[in-house]
């Protein structure tokens, strides 16, 4: 006869455990002590075999008998249910530690061994260590899409549209990694593709007017402040590439007797090797920042560390000491600078997109270009260099 909650209710303790049977080999074991647990009997491989439910009342017969039912279920596809139920309990324990941040460092390592820029580097563990930290100790398994959203919209909210949409996106990587790698079911990011604001777009201040920029160089010249951060600057306006590029230029990149800076493709924004020809004045400011000392690998370095780079905002704040706003001019603006002049002067407008390392969308012509225009370019950023000097010297 099955067993009833009124049953279990009034059952006695003994002197001796006892057995109180329901059906399908389940019963409650009645303990001295006056404990009360659910056990099922089943055979597997022709023995006879034990499986715990858990106690009563915390388990309930519905519960139990449901439980049953499943064991029965895993019994008929030929697997022990006891077997299962420790595999599901360490399935159920792994995902309880595989929390957000473990998945995350993962994630980050895979990124680090993949060689991306510095840069984009330093952005992804901001978005993991810092941004991300209500994530961190959560089952990645259990973060839900409206946790998400919250964190995005609360980076929106603080006007930083833009960072938003690049933090959901690493998110969404953390996640389908974490898919992938067998440790969450689904990418919650998903969900909230489409929900943050459109990122405002906002181009760089730059001087684009000859004159303009001949009385910069002269405020350039006149600059005050630290003489690796002025070199460096005039540096990065010569070979048109971009701070970060600069700022992380190495010694063992530059072939100085043939006068080139090869920057490798884990460095630069597209992701592909740049070769940069340097023009005599770009030569002499590398020479005169070459630091000979074992250790020492930057050619611009930072004030406080010859090992160091010079910060991210130690060109622009440099601009504003000088009295440029950032609606004036910004380091990066300076590609523009020479992009439009050299342009207005009449120059091959594809060998200027190569100087400045534009990738071509065109895989053959990309292929090409690379490989014709070296003369041109050497040409190129030489009679660049000789319109600075003019543009530095010139009143117009």
């Amino acid at each position: 006869m099955a067993l009833s909650d009124l049953k279990i209710r009034k059952a006695k303790n003994r002197d001796k455990a006892y057995k109180l049977a329901d059906s399908g080999g389940l019963f409650l074991l009645v303990k001295p002590n006056g404990s009360r647990l659910w056990q099922q009997k089943y055979r597997y491989l022709g023995k006879e075999r034990l499986l715990s439910h858990g106690s009563y009342p915390e388990v309930t017969l519905a519960q139990a008998r449901e439980k049953r039912e499943k064991a029965r279920v895993v019994l008929a596809e030929g697997r022990d249910p006891a077997v299962q139920k420790r595999i599901d309990q360490i399935e159920a324990e792994t995902q309880a530690r595989t929390t957000f941040k473990l998945v995350a460092e993962d994630y980050l390592q895979m990124a680090y061994e993949r060689e991306l820029a510095d840069s984009t580097m330093r952005k992804k563990i901001w978005h993991v260590e810092t941004l991300a930290t209500p994530l961190h100790d959560r089952p990645i398994n259990e973060i839900t899409s409206a946790e998400v959203l919250q964190l995005v919209k609360r980076v929106e909210r603080s006007g930083r549209r833009e960072t938003a949409k690049k933090l959901l996106g690493t998110l969404s990587a953390v996640f389908r990694l974490a898919v992938v790698t067998l440790r969450a079911e689904n990418d919650p990011t998903y969900a909230v593709k489409g929900s943050l604001l459109p990122v405002k777009v906002t181009n760089r201040a730059a001087i684009t007017d000859e004159n303009v920029f001949g009385q910069f160089l002269r405020d350039l010249d006149a600059y005050t402040g630290a003489g690796v951060i002025k070199d460096a600057l005039l540096f990065q306006i010569l070979t048109m590439t971009r701070p970060g590029e600069v700022r992380g230029a190495k010694q063992q990149e530059f072939d100085l007797d043939n006068r080139k800076w090869a920057i490798s493709a884990n460095r630069m924004k597209m992701r592909r090797d740049h070769v940069v020809p340097l023009s005599a004045q770009a030569l002499e400011l590398v020479e005169r920042n070459w630091i000979d000392v074992d250790g020492v690998e930057l050619v611009f370095p930072s004030l406080n560390s010859n090992r160091k780079w010079l910060s991210e905002n130690a060109f622009n704040s440099a601009l504003r000491r000088m009295g440029y706003s950032k609606d004036d001019a910004t380091a990066h603006g300076f590609r523009s600078t020479a992009s439009t002049i050299l342009n207005d002067q009449g120059f091959d407008g594809e060998v200027i997109e190569a100087a400045l390392a534009h990738q071509d969308k065109n895989a053959i012509r990309r292929a090409y270009n690379r490989a014709t225009y070296w003369d041109q370019r050497v040409g190129l950023m030489q009679k660049w260099a000789d319109l600075v000097d003019e543009f530095r010297t010139s009143t117009f």
